[in-house]
């Protein structure tokens, strides 16, 4: 669909509306195309109007929104505004030429609940941002009971906090081999091997330098979080050398949650089990997705649903006291009766922590790239009610949530905990509570100032070659963090 922005350039904002409703569109500004939106803002005093034409199909819709904007608004706040009269003047046009309504409404952004949280902080009751849920985003009443949920679920994880809390995240991008649905920066070992040892070597010496950071500016470490990748990639020996060495150079006094991805059956064994609880690790991820061994050949995995379970019972033996475990609604070859058995398995674990993602259909993914074929929405909609309604009735409550690009019917991600199983990471990642250090490749450092409001980003080397080669931007970065706790939150 040709785009049109007249008096603004909120594209991404656009984008977002227009894969709710035309996920099989994708975004055209130059050239000719039949189906095109002309999106238009207009601020006049102390009002933002935004108006949308779409015409498809040989038929045309129109929609409009106006927002109040305070003349002592802040630039942000402004741009703020202005989007949120974009978005629902796109979705008013969008709804009157289908007929439809996607279940979030017109929220589009990665992070429903932060509507909810703002609305909680100015001083409505739960009701009452219901709601604004309700009327002004036109929400479907399960999603506006998720997004209220996981807002108190944030809103308490937030008690207590300080200026001084951050967490530790420790990329590992390595796995056995890479899944269809992957676009993150991993290497499978059976093509990067070599890269292992000198990739651990840089990251030794960004860990230390990191502790010294932490300790110079007095930062209390909340949480940490080892992920990829798969960690558990990494052979016993190199896992206990590197856990050794961030136990010697960071305070871990304060740690609330220790946690580390063992996410491939295919890469645990009681050994490594048995040295990451030895270390202090309470909480594991063991991540099938699937529990279908048809959907685990489909999407490239080198095991199969009774690795999964051998895996289980070794990590019962070993006694961790939190177990997550992820499943993806929306994978080839998977059925709504095939999602429900996947998640009978899992709960039958007696995980007390277990994340349901849909699907998303990210460029670099070998999905994407060769056109796999997929359930349609409507089924990936009956396997997220499913798996809500037995979730609930087994004592699980929602406490985070999150949205991606592409992602198959504009659905959701949601982390279901029994009570005390939640991971405070993701909270504090997600939400973005506190900052976030990142070290080793493809990671991103959050550098959060709640006071004023303030999110900055460094971005590791996104792959582990560069990172090994380029040890002068691990300096940069840690500079940069330097420079805003220095500038922002000063002692």
């Amino acid at each position: 669909m040709k785009l049109i922005l007249q008096g603004h350039d909120y594209r991404y904002a656009v984008e977002q509306s227009l894969l709710a409703f035309f996920p099989a569109e994708r975004p055209v500004y130059d050239g000719d195309d039949p189906h095109t939106a002309t999106v238009t803002l207009t601020v006049e005093g102390d009002t933002a109007r935004s108006d949308t034409v779409i015409t498809a199909e040989g038929r045309t819709a129109h929609g409009t929104a106006s927002t109040a904007v305070p003349p002592s608004a802040d630039g942000c706040t402004r741009e703020r505004l202005c989007q949120r009269a974009v978005k629902l003047s796109f979705f008013h046009a969008a709804q009157a030429l289908t007929g439809r309504t996607p279940a979030w409404g017109a929220l589009t952004g990665i992070r429903p609940a932060k509507v909810a949280v703002s609305l909680l902080e100015e001083g409505h009751t739960p009701e009452e941002a219901d709601a604004v849920l309700r009327d002004t985003y036109c929400v479907s009443p399960s999603r506006r009971q998720l997004c209220m949920e996981c807002a108190l679920a944030e809103l308490a994880a937030d008690r207590g906090r300080t200026d001084r809390d951050v967490s530790l995240y420790l990329g590992i991008p390595f796995c056995p081999s890479r899944c269809a649905y992957c676009s993150f920066v991993s290497n499978s070992v059976e093509k990067s091997m070599k890269l292992i040892e000198p990739y651990l070597e840089a990251l030794h010496r960004e860990i230390v330098s990191a502790g010294e950071l932490t300790e110079r500016l007095r930062l209390r470490l909340r949480t940490f979080y080892m992920g990829g990748g798969t960690p558990t990639t990494l052979s016993a020996p190199q896992m206990d050398h590197l856990l050794a060495l961030l136990e010697e150079v960071f305070h871990l006094s304060a740690l609330e949650e220790c946690t580390v991805e063992a996410g491939r059956p295919d890469t645990i064994t009681p050994e490594k089990l048995r040295l990451l609880r030895d270390h202090g690790i309470r909480r594991i991820s063991v991540n099938p997705q699937t529990m279908e061994d048809t959907v685990l050949q489909a999407v490239g995995r080198r095991h199969t649903a009774a690795d999964i379970r051998r895996t289980m019972d070794e990590a019962a033996a070993v006694g961790f006291p939190h177990i997550n475990m992820d499943l993806i609604a929306g994978l080839p070859e998977d059925s709504p009766e095939g999602f429900a058995r996947s998640i009978d398995q899992v709960m039958a674990f007696g995980t007390d922590h277990i994340t349901i993602h849909t699907l998303s259909l990210k460029k670099g993914s070998r999905i994407s790239l060769e056109g796999t074929r997929l359930p349609p929405e409507e089924a990936v909609g009956e396997m997220l009610a499913h798996a809500e309604s037995v979730l609930r009735a087994a004592g699980y409550a929602p406490y985070y949530l999150y949205r991606q690009k592409y992602q198959s019917g504009s659905f959701e991600n949601v982390g279901w905990a029994r009570p005390g199983g939640e991971c405070l990471y993701n909270i504090y990642m997600m939400e973005e509570l506190h900052s976030i250090l990142s070290l080793g490749a493809g990671g991103t450092t959050k550098l959060v100032d709640r006071r004023q409001n303030r999110i900055e980003r460094a971005f590791q080397l996104k792959y582990p070659l560069e990172y090994i080669q380029r040890p002068e931007k691990i300096g940069e970065n840690q500079r940069a963090f330097a420079a805003f706790y220095e500038a922002h939150i000063p002692l």
